[in-house]
């Protein structure tokens, strides 16, 4: 039994496994909401990612029934401003974060919980999710930062739809938006989320990190064309291009060492 200042379950944790980072949620028995102590961990969790040069992919997973549901509002109280902020910055931190995410959606996420699975490069989820933001119920105006995520990455009518209309929006639903990259069943979402990590994992470093960087840019209209100019002149520089050409040429796996 927990008492109010002891929120139920525990902190998220990171596990390090090669070149996949695994980020898990862990208070299952209220919906794996993140009070604002946690934010504070996954900022840290998200800088101990970046500084590894070995992880090249993040998972992002949780425990029991629903992947998350947002921050904990009555923790914030008369601060809820000051906690959205925060929360708002988690999320940009996300999609920014050097690795490709991967969120592994097992069940309901909602509030702000559907962005920062939005903020990772993939969303797997099993056929059980859902996802609902009520913010314009509960007279929250949505952060700046996700209102232009969902539209940038979603479109505007799909936006309006789960932010102005707060609809509830089921697995195949997600999955016909767009929202989701696959979905599965229940059973298979564990190892689904780790075949995909595996593959990408297995991507050239230089290459892979050096798109992910650079299409965000794109997709914010923000791209850097001196950055880009570089990256490309280093891959095309690099023992790994010429590793993936002769292995491609062999028929056989190539074996990349990120220089």
């Amino acid at each position: 039994m927990t008492t109010p200042t002891e929120p139920a379950g525990q902190p998220p944790v990171l596990a390090i496994d090669g070149a996949i980072a695994t980020i898990t949620l862990r208070r299952p028995a209220v919906a794996n909401r993140l009070e604002l102590s946690d934010l504070d961990v996954l900022q840290a969790q998200l800088a101990e990612v970046n500084a590894r040069e070995e992880v090249l992919v993040l998972r992002l997973q949780a425990q029991g029934r629903h992947f998350c549901s947002g921050f904990n509002l009555g923790e914030a109280g008369e601060h809820i401003a000051t906690a959205a902020e925060r929360f708002e910055a988690l999320a940009a931190a996300l999609e920014a974060a050097r690795p490709v995410t991967v969120a592994v959606i097992n069940g309901g996420l909602y509030g702000g919980a559907t962005d920062l699975a939005l903020a990772c490069d993939f969303r797997i989820a099993t056929t059980a999710a859902e996802m609902f933001v009520p913010a314009a119920q509960l007279g929250l105006l949505f952060y700046r930062g996700g209102m232009e995520r969902f539209v940038a990455r979603l479109g505007l009518p799909v936006a309006r739809r789960i932010l102005l209309a707060a609809e509830k929006l089921d697995a195949r639903q997600m999955l016909a938006l767009g929202y989701l990259d696959r979905m599965v069943g229940p059973e298979e979402l564990a190892q689904a989320g780790q075949a995909w990590c595996e593959r990408l994992a297995g991507m050239a470093p230089l290459a892979l990190l050096g798109m992910k960087r650079h299409l965000n840019g794109i997709a914010r209209g923000a791209l850097d064309t001196q950055a880009l100019a570089r990256d490309i002149a280093r891959v095309n520089a690099s023992e790994d291009l010429r590793e993936g050409v002769r292995a491609w040429q062999e028929k056989r796996a190539a074996v990349f060492r990120g220089r």
